[in-house]
């Protein structure tokens, strides 16, 4: 009734006193004369800029390559995930955090519908051997009671060996010892071992030359204190369980060999994965990577991988060889449509790659080629296995992800990732199973490979046991700091971590995000307790202009380095930029701040970098938020404190601007209790107050330990100029002291003995200069006036000696009368 009351109201021919039955006939006269009034001609609008494409660099065509899914916006994705046996490094992280920080990208960003699937491998030689031999040491260990001969001579035995199978590979044919001089020789290596050189050229030989040498040598002076206990009689069972425990790495091989076979309970091999598996996702959940969508386990889907090696083997590419069955990479490499190592085919005949992605247990005799893998594996004794067609065995490494992606994707997916030393012949075998199996011409659209980590230059890994955990190094820095360390790099390039990258660049970038979006929740804090400015002014003057101008080009820029391959250290540069100006507009003098635009700007950049996996605390406050405590809960610290704060701060301006218009030198402690108030008081509570032209101080809040280690930068800075200037000063002294010392001789002493040896000069003048030389000589007139010039030098130095030892008497005097 009231929209027909309003009508009633605004209709062209209206009147109280007519009924509504006169409007009606009236609105179809109105429509009939509208439909001959038309609207005019409407064109469509020429785009000024294209919208940039999405490019990756793929591995497959080693060029940046235009995305295109298959399926509109659905993204399949299927990334390599760990093998579960030890500890996450930060290898780990770099791989896991980039696939993470790329994932985002996709599906926050440009907002694609990506199933990311992610497998475990939970099954594999590196994990048998590994919980092989923790089995068989931790019962060696409980079965050992004492310290006897024959658990030294035993370990001793196992050194020997290890010396030769393992270290000997890293020596050369002049420095390996001879059998049955092992031990006589080993203080000579280790002496050599000293020598970087010597140690690089055992490198070369044997990329884990280093590994087994240290373990060798910490084996080695266990044995040697083991002796010495034996002999003072201290053959306690702590003793015994100390030797072992350090030489485990050494005796685990001996024991692997005889008892090996022995172990066959499978919950020993999957309790270790089970463990390892947990502890990579709480590392990685505490790097703030997010869980796959999808998981998958290798010893999940063993039946699955029965039929599809039964499948390859139909098709023609897999033949059997003793209960294993082999991939015929000549057979499918000469078939129509395949091709074998797509992403390095320069690869094929890497004898080294190829029996390293085969594994420390296989058996590679009777193979048609040296390139052939495997695809099952028949178990030996001490090895998990599963029936099959041809006999109980295992998965090979290779097919487990073939299987599993396919049984989630199909026949085709969009992207796979992975580290870049998987590319061959994990990824290439991987390929050519799939195409295999599916009959297909390309199982994986686009490859994306990350880059190899290096810690302050050296490649890390867990098989060379030179890495650093993550729980390490979440000790030393936080997960943001990580992740901003690999945002500054390119994903597929090496990266190298280093103690100056994370002080520098990547604390930098840190702390000016910290500081621009501290400023300006203060500002916006300050803007809302002061209400809307109602003063009839315009403030979307050029200044605004330019700023909202730099802002939009921002985004276009920053849009089109993430199309460029997800180039994030454009990205994070463009940040970075737009932050600078908008500071530059924000401290510009007049006054005429306008806070909206200045919190749009601020939003945006802070909603980025959420988006890159950067953010903390809560998602609806200006920035990337900080982390809080477990004590604070969800208390809103500035809704509750700013009132008081803001209180207390116009109590310090008052104070400020009394002293300052006073003039008076006794009101500089008013300052300095200011001062005292602001760097000292209000630190330990996480406020910070910032002094402005005006005369008002901006209230911030800051979490109290980055205060603290702010002031402590600054103060630190401080006291290392005031060192450099004692350092100066000191030097200065004691260069004038080395002056004034050269002045202690007098002149009439300067040429003659004990100053010049003995026999230089025979007679001097009452001066003290020489006038003959030490055989009686007149000296040359130029000698002489050479030794008069040195003389007045000399006078003059000790005329400055004698009045410097004057003030110097003085002064202890005037101490001594105090």
């Amino acid at each position: 009734m009231l929209a027909v009351f309003r009508l009633h109201l605004s209709h062209p021919c209206r009147s109280l006193r007519r009924p509504l039955s006169v409007y009606s006939s009236c609105c179809k006269t109105l429509g009939n004369n509208s439909m001959a009034v038309q609207q005019p001609p409407w064109s469509l609008p020429s785009r000024k800029a294209q919208e940039p494409t999405l490019k990756i660099y793929n591995s497959l065509t080693r060029t940046k390559t235009e995305f295109v899914p298959i399926n509109g916006r659905h993204v399949k994705w299927y990334n390599c995930g760990p093998t579960v046996y030890d500890a996450s490094h930060m290898g780990h992280a770099r791989n896991y955090v980039t696939q993470d920080i790329l994932r985002r990208i996709m599906t926050d960003y440009f907002r694609y519908d990506v199933h990311f699937v992610m497998n475990i491998t939970d099954i594999d030689d590196k994990i048998i051997l590994r919980a092989r031999h923790n089995h068989l040491i931790s019962n060696f260990r409980s079965g050992t009671s004492s310290l006897t001969p024959q658990l030294i001579e035993k370990v001793r035995s196992a050194w020997t060996s290890y010396v030769q199978s393992k270290v000997a590979k890293g020596l050369s044919d002049s420095d390996r010892p001879s059998a049955g001089s092992e031990q006589d020789q080993w203080p000579k290596l280790v002496e050599r071992f000293q020598d970087r050189e010597w140690r690089q050229q055992g490198l070369q030989r044997d990329e884990k030359f280093e590994m087994h040498f240290n373990a060798s040598n910490a084996t080695f002076n266990a044995l040697v204190q083991a002796d010495e206990q034996l002999k003072s009689g201290k053959t306690g069972v702590e003793n015994a369980h100390a030797l072992i425990d350090v030489a485990k790495d050494v005796l685990a091989l001996v024991l692997d060999k005889e008892l090996g076979s022995t172990v066959s309970d499978h919950t020993i091999f999957r309790s270790l994965a089970a463990y390892w598996e947990d502890e990579f996702f709480k590392d990685m959940r505490r790097l703030r990577v997010r869980d796959p969508d999808t998981l998958t386990r290798v010893t999940e889907y063993v039946p699955e991988i029965v039929s599809f090696v039964e499948g390859i083997v139909k098709n023609g590419y897999g033949y059997e060889v003793d209960g294993s069955v082999y991939f015929d990479t000549r057979a499918f490499d000469k078939a129509d449509n395949h091709s074998y190592a797509k992403l390095e085919p320069w690869s094929k005949g890497n004898r080294e790659l190829l029996e390293e992605g085969e594994g420390a247990l296989s058996v590679t005799t009777g193979r048609r080629s040296s390139a052939d893998f495997a695809l099952w594996k028949a178990s030996k004794p001490g090895e998990p296995s599963w029936p099959s067609p041809w006999g109980p065995g295992r998965p090979g490494w290779h097919i487990e992800c073939s299987v599993m992606a396919s049984a989630i994707f199909g026949d085709n997916m969009d992207i796979h990732s992975g580290g870049i030393d998987l590319a061959f012949p994990h990824h290439d075998n991987e390929m050519a199973q799939s195409e295999a199996y599916h009959n297909c011409s390309a199982w994986v659209n686009y490859f994306i490979h990350t880059g190899h980590l290096h810690i302050e230059g050296l490649k890390m890994s867990k098989s060379l046991k030179n890495f650093i955990t993550i729980d390490e190094i979440l000790q030393k820095y936080t997960a943001r700091q990580l992740r901003l360390a690999f945002l500054t790099q390119l994903w597929n390039s090496k990266v190298d971590f280093s103690e100056s990258l994370m002080t520098g660049e990547v604390r930098g970038i840190e702390i000016a995000f910290n500081n621009f979006f501290t400023n300006v929740k203060a500002l916006v804090s300050q803007a809302e307790a002061e209400g809307p400015q109602l003063d009839a002014k315009n403030r979307f003057q050029q200044p605004e202009r330019e700023l909202t101008d730099s802002f939009h080009a921002s985004q276009a820029a920053f849009r089109a380095a993430l199309c460029d391959s997800f180039n994030t250290p454009e990205a994070i540069n463009i940040l970075r930029e737009l932050v600078s100006k908008t500071n530059v507009y924000i401290k510009a003098p007049g006054g005429n701040l306008e806070i909206g635009l200045v919190q749009r700007v601020a939003r945006w950049v802070g909603d980025i970098l959420r988006m890159f996996g950067l953010g903390e605390g809560e998602t609806q406050e200006i920035g990337w938020g900080q982390e809080r405590s477990a004590d604070e809960g969800s208390v809103n610290r500035e809704e509750i404190l700013m009132p008081y704060l803001r209180t207390l701060s116009s109590f310090r301006d008052g104070v400020r601007k009394l002293a300052i218009a006073k003039g008076d030198n006794a009101l500089k402690d008013i300052l300095a209790l200011s001062d005292k108030l602001r760097d000292v008081d209000l630190v330990p509570l996480g406020v910070a107050l910032d002094d402005q032209e005006d005369g008002k101080a901006l209230v911030k809040l800051v979490p109290p330990e980055e205060l603290i280690k702010a002031r402590e930068e600054k103060r630190a800075l401080a006291e290392a100029k005031a060192a450099r200037k004692a350092a100066a000063v000191e030097a200065e002294r004691q260069k004038r002291l080395a002056a004034l010392e050269k002045g202690r001789i007098p002149p009439q002493e300067l040429f003659r003995p004990p100053n010049v040896p003995e026999g230089t000069y025979s007679s001097w003048d009452e001066n003290g200069i020489p006038l003959t030389d030490g055989e009686g000589k007149e000296l040359s007139k130029s000698a002489g006036k050479k030794l008069q010039k040195e003389w007045a030098l000399q006078k003059k130095r000790h005329d400055e000696f004698l009045e410097w030892q004057k003030q110097q008497q003085q002064q202890q005097q005037q101490q001594g009368q105090q």
